[in-house]
């Protein structure tokens, strides 16, 4: 490819490690960061239409290139999966959540024939490292006891499937989905869980920011320390924006006034930006207000309804800061044009309305202060550690502007991401957009293209399944712009399901008749198109049936009742530790980096 020989010259492109090291004097191959928001609407960016400030991510943007139609699927754990390993989530054992229902799709943890990216880069010589929300395991709740530090029961079944056994040589951050960003449960360094109480200033975001920019020190520390120029991965994935909406007041205070001016007006100024970007075609149209939602000149409470706008934006500004800071990092280091960033959102927007009887919201914080939760009570104001709210259905149709639906769902508005990719040595054409489709199972195979690797069919005894996307090297080198996917793309959670190919999409919700769309002409899929061609219907439906027989997907209706899983013991190590040596080694490590 354009790319490879630009990096590698006339070298060959062999594979295995007995050709890298006998080609250790070629140019290195890319480091590469992997970069994962949570819950992230497709406009929340400002080079995606946004009014929150993201000038770290737009200076990536105007310096690489932005993909248009890149899809994930609607749900969190589900995408991490497919993202680990290239496989549809079914595939790589979790189509649903993290329960185990006992069949091979839905065991709620990564099947052991999948490969995770760690493994895969490791086994090519990258060094690894993974730093923020796991999500891809079991998780055991002893009721809410642990969530409400009352319980040192362990929350997980077994560590098979925690970073360290699946390919990271380090890591540090959340082994589940959902935690309070000023003292999150679940907690791990390494393999063992932090069980002190952070510090006052603590504030998750941040704590992975810091640890990236160290883990960037580490990794260059060990080159000039020995020699190794082997490059690194590294893999961010914050929790920010996900409810709950919890943010520093200074950074609430910048936007309060600025979302006074209600979700309607919002909302339209996003849409005409996306125009004038060029992120959406002035020919589709926005699709209309969720019908739940009240036009804003009606909403009686506007000070309570923008306070909470205001807090998600001051969780993606957080987020953003720090994603600079990892950038200066690397450009200090002299390494920044040969690493590869990837930066996308794991689904579209969330409306979930948070509940105080969900399973994995606490009922009190370490201090014993009841937490409120909910957004009903209008005089509890979204942004402290005891409050747990989430900004609903009216803010969620403003981050997933101009698309229908949102997370959960397989509609443009639940699987439609932002992605940045920025290299300098290797992207062609850099401050350019491509309306090329994508898919989160391309990203494994782009990796193991720009790693030089090749993708085992065994491993320690185990088949290991094919990779199922396909290399965005091409796209970076500006040569597919445009061009026609030639493969279906497919989806399924919840009975939510939907198919790709070209320029139709079939798509439906649970139990309900499909619906086509031509998102060439309507991508925000206005027009119901099944009437007009009852044969792409069929063709497409087939299509979809067969993926489905072939990945394991089983009708929501039919899945078996959840295991129920046991905590596992306590190692020695751990009853010793009590987590607080790994938080020792977190505070040194941060305390390294003085900006």
């Amino acid at each position: 490819m354009v790319i490879q020989k630009l990096l590698f010259g006339s070298i060959p492109l062999l594979f295995g490690a007995a050709a890298l090291a006998a080609h250790a004097a070629a140019p290195r191959r890319p480091n590469i960061i992997l970069i994962l928001a949570d819950d992230l609407g497709y406009s929340d960016l400002g080079c995606f239409g946004s009014e929150i400030d993201t000038p770290n991510l737009d200076r990536l943007a105007q310096n690489g290139l932005r993909m248009t139609q890149f899809y994930t699927t609607p749900r969190c754990c589900p995408t991490r999966a497919s993202l680990l390993t290239g496989l549809y989530s079914h595939q790589a054992g979790i189509g649903n959540m993290m329960e185990d229902q006992g069949i091979p799709g839905y065991r709620g943890e990564l099947a052991e024939n999948a490969l995770t990216m760690g493994e895969e880069l490791r086994l090519a010589g990258y060094r690894t490292s993974a730093v923020g929300k796991w999500h891809v395991a079991h998780i055991y709740f002893d009721g809410k006891k642990q969530l409400n530090h009352e319980s040192d029961v362990p929350f997980w079944d077994n560590k098979k499937n925690w970073p360290l056994q699946r390919g990271f040589d380090r890591y540090y951050g959340t082994i589940h989905g959902v935690n309070c960003y000023y003292d999150p449960f679940s907690l791990t360094d390494g393999n063992t869980p932090v069980t002190t109480a952070p510090a006052r200033d603590f504030y998750y975001t941040d704590a992975l920011s810091d640890r990236a920019v160290a883990e960037i020190d580490h990794f260059t520390s060990a080159d000039a320390g020995s020699g190794d120029a082997k490059p690194f991965f590294l893999y961010l994935a914050y929790t920010a924006p996900h409810w709950p909406l919890q943010a520093p007041e200074a950074d609430i205070a910048k936007y309060r006034k600025r979302y006074l001016e209600g979700w309607d007006k919002i909302r339209a100024a996003r849409y005409q930006r996306q125009i004038d970007l060029g992120v959406i075609d002035k020919n589709h149209p926005l699709s209309p207000r969720d019908p739940r939602v009240t036009v804003w000149q009606n909403v009686r409470d506007k000070e309570w309804e923008a306070n909470r706008m205001a807090t998600y934006a001051a969780m993606i500004g957080r987020m953003d800061k720090g994603i600079g800071r990892v950038y200066e990092r690397l450009r200090e280091k002299g390494i920044a044009d040969n690493t590869l960033i990837i930066f996308l959102s794991d689904n579209g927007a969330c409306d979930e309305r948070v509940h105080p009887a969900w399973y994995d919201v606490p009922d009190r914080t370490r201090d014993g202060r009841p937490v409120k939760t909910g957004n009903n009570d209008h005089s509890v104001m979204a942004g402290p550690v005891d409050v747990w709210q989430s900004y609903g259905p009216p803010w969620a149709n403003v981050s997933d502007t101009p698309f229908l639906l949102y997370k959960h769902f397989t509609h443009e508005g639940g699987i439609a991401t932002p992605l940045i990719a920025h290299w300098p040595a290797g992207i062609a054409n850099p401050g350019t957009m491509t309306n090329r489709v994508g898919h989160i199972i391309d990203i494994m195979a782009t990796f193991v293209d720009v790693a030089v690797a090749t993708h085992p069919a065994a491993r320690e005894g185990r088949a290991i399944q094919p990779l199922e996307g396909t290399s965005l090297l091409p796209v970076f080198a500006g040569k597919t712009d445009g061009a026609e996917r030639p493969t279906p793309l497919f989806w399924e959670h919840e009975g939510n399901r939907a198919v790709r190919l070209g320029k139709w999409k079939l798509v439906a919700r649970n139990k309900q008749p499909w619906e086509l769309h031509d998102v060439e002409a309507d991508r925000t899929e206005q027009k119901n198109l099944v009437s007009d061609h009852p044969q792409k219907v069929r063709e497409l439906s087939a299509l979809y049936d067969a993926w489905a027989a072939r990945c394991g997907v089983v009708g929501r209706d039919m899945l078996p009742k959840p295991r129920p899983v046991q905590p596992a013991a306590k190692t020695a190590a751990e009853v010793a530790s009590g987590g607080s040596c790994e938080r020792a080694n977190l505070d040194s490590a941060a305390a390294a980096d003085t900006r």
